[in-house]
């Protein structure tokens, strides 16, 4: 019960010039705010179509034909350059065969026609092989990519020699040819360019400059096709989860092209289609994509309040690497250089060491950040994570000795309210309960020790607010009610035991049984479950769901999984259950370690010693391409 402070737990049974990207790295630099493949990577064939971490990539079986939707005159029709380390020196890159035009010619541009804004709920999707997407009826075909945001069905694959580009591109691809019949470098790359604009945008090799620490594009023509061919798309999609894809990527090729307003339009509507699908991961992107926007129009408050929402401890580490070199770069910007350097390094520790990809563009933020302090200090010292969030600072409770009572200070320690209470709780969302040594039961005061509710409404137990309501019991041992600030009842007592909401939901206890509510006091989850505590990847636990909206239950000493509708995805089974970012890993009887997908079908057999050497091989299956946003 949620008395006095924290609440108990839900019971249960036990400096070069412009550097550019390696090749293998290609779809990798323009991370958070780039192109499609993100959370995690590529995958093995065989491991694909389980792995797949978002439901906006249906499945493909290999030699699939190319999509329809995407017009001939749409594809690429030259290849990327070949990319070259960040650690070769000026000289060299200048001796090398010119990539891009002195003068590139710029066709006419037209505008970008926007998708009217998504409705209540989304339009019928296609079936898909993603992980948390509905488990079909037919077996799964193979796809392509772990956690991508890539196109709903991938195109078909490129083998060299074969032409991707219109008929009438034949005869000028020939015209390359040398006199020994040999094609130049240029017309076999302009052969093998995929056709779909998705995947040509995830293949480009973008240059990262080493002063600005932004991304150009090798080829700026090309990717204005490749915008067109995204532009084309979206007029075919009707889900918020492929609006939301489509326009967010058409902001990245815009934003690289430098037309930043309509960069910033694509980017905003792509965040509101990507809130609607309540996807943390897409959500998580959408941000991203629209912070790197921001960024760039010199809009940083914004940017890195983005940023860190965008960050949540319950995205895969490769996804949250990038997204701190993307917060850091920001910083850097301002010349908060301390700050760019502590999401530098924690971008490095989340990977370990592991990124060589990450280390290369860390290690030439680095150089930036060193010769930009040897001129300029490393500016002011770092923000918190509440500060840059625009969050109020609540006082923080204090507790004096002599008079053995507790009252509340602000950040640089100064009292604010006065010591006069025996008991009280952390402020949250700016209320806090205290209770006074000559009363039995709870005042809810605000930052200032106004009294919101009086201590004579009888509250003998309560709960700090969450998502603008509390749990109160009159009797201080059940019946408890949800009331808002203004002590309205908003649902009426009737559990034995509740936990703070939590993305709209709350674990409640009923006649021995744990299940959920929401904010109307609707049962989502039916209170049939004997616990309702989540164990995730990270070592944490939380009462409830997940930010994405999962819970682990369990049921006679068996534990599986439900949804924030209340649907099982994982029927309980299992002794053990932990929420892995794109995964659920299982334990059995034995102590040994499998993994489920996000539809609760068998990824990895349950033949592992340990969690660890489960995650181990779940990282192995992802190809090593750092998530790009």
């Amino acid at each position: 019960m949620p008395v006095s402070g924290a609440p108990a737990p839900v019971p249960t049974p036990h400096a070069p010039a412009r550097a550019e990207i390696p090749a293998h790295a290609a779809a990798q630099v323009a991370t958070p705010a780039d192109v499609a493949p993100a959370a995690e990577a590529e995958v093995p064939a065989q491991a694909a179509a389980q792995l797949t971490t978002t439901p906006d990539v249906a499945p493909a079986a290999p030699q699939a034909p190319a999509q329809a939707d995407v017009p001939a005159q749409a594809a690429p029709r030259e290849a990327a350059p070949p990319a070259v380390t960040s650690r070769e020196s000026h000289a060299a890159r200048h001796t090398a065969p010119a990539e891009v035009p002195d003068e590139p010619a710029v066709a006419p541009e037209q505008p970008h026609p926007v998708p009217a804004p998504p409705a209540a709920q989304d339009a019928p999707v296609e079936p898909t092989t993603a992980l948390g997407a509905d488990t079909q009826d037919t077996p799964a075909e193979p796809t392509t990519a772990v956690g991508t945001d890539t196109q709903d069905t991938p195109a078909e694959p490129t083998t060299p020699g074969t032409a991707t580009t219109p008929p009438g591109d034949a005869a000028p691809q020939a015209a390359t040819a040398t006199e020994q019949g040999t094609p130049e470098p240029d017309a076999e790359r302009r052969e093998s360019r995929p056709a779909d604009p998705e995947q040509a945008l995830a293949a480009i090799r973008w240059r990262l400059h080493p002063e600005t620490l932004r991304e150009e594009a090798p080829d700026p023509p090309a990717l204005r096709e490749i915008r067109d061919g995204l532009t084309t798309k979206l007029g075919s999609t009707l889900d918020n989860r492929s609006r939301a894809r489509l326009l967010s990527l058409r902001s990245v090729a815009s934003r690289i092209l430098g037309d930043l307003d309509d960069a910033l339009a694509d980017a905003r509507l792509a965040l509101t289609y990507a809130e609607a699908t309540g996807e943390l991961r897409r959500t998580a992107l959408a941000r991203a994509r629209l912070a790197e926007v921001l960024r760039w129009r010199g809009e940083h408050a914004e940017a890195d309040r983005l940023f860190a929402e965008a960050n949540s401890p319950e995205l895969p580490d490769r996804l949250r690497a990038v997204l701190h070199e993307h917060a850091g770069r920001s910083c850097y910007d301002q010349g908060r250089l301390t700050e760019a350097c502590l999401h530098f390094e924690r971008a490095l520790d989340l990977r370990q060491g592991e990124d060589p990809e990450l280390n290369a563009r860390t290690s030439l933020a680095l150089d930036a950040v060193a010769e930009r302090a040897a001129t300029g200090g490393f500016g002011p010292k770092p923000r918190s994570r509440e500060t840059v969030l625009g969050g109020e600072r609540h006082p923080v409770p204090t507790f004096d000795e002599e008079q053995e009572l507790w009252g509340y200070a602000d950040a640089e320690g100064e009292l604010v309210i006065a010591h006069r209470y025996a008991e009280v709780q952390p402020f949250r969302e700016g209320l806090a309960w205290v209770r006074r040594p000559e009363a039995s039961r709870w005042a809810l005061i605000d930052t200032t020790g106004a009294a919101l509710i009086e201590a004579n409404n009888g509250y003998r137990a309560v709960g700090s607010f969450s998502e603008g309501l509390s749990w109160v019991s009159m009797d201080g041992k059940g019946r408890w009610m949800a009331v808002d600030r203004t002590n309205i009842v908003k649902i009426p007592p009737g559990y034995e035991d509740v936990r703070p909401f939590r993305g709209g939901l709350a674990a409640v206890r009923q006649n021995g049984g744990w299940g959920a509510v929401d904010r109307t006091g609707q049962v989502v989850v039916p209170t049939r479950y004997h616990g309702l505590t989540t164990a995730l990847a990270d070592g944490r636990h939380v009462d409830g769901f997940t930010e994405d909206g999962l819970a682990v239950v369990e049921l006679a000493g068996r534990r599986g999984v439900v949804d924030r509708t209340g649907r099982v995805l994982v029927a309980p089974a299992y002794p053990t259950v932990v929420v892995h970012p794109v995964a659920f890993l299982v334990g059995d009887e034995s102590g040994r370690w499998g993994a489920l997908d996000r539809r609760g079908e068998r990824l990895i057999e349950p033949v592992h010693p340990s969690r660890a050497a489960v995650v181990a091989e779940i990282d192995r299956l992802l190809a090593d391409a750092t998530p790009v946003l």
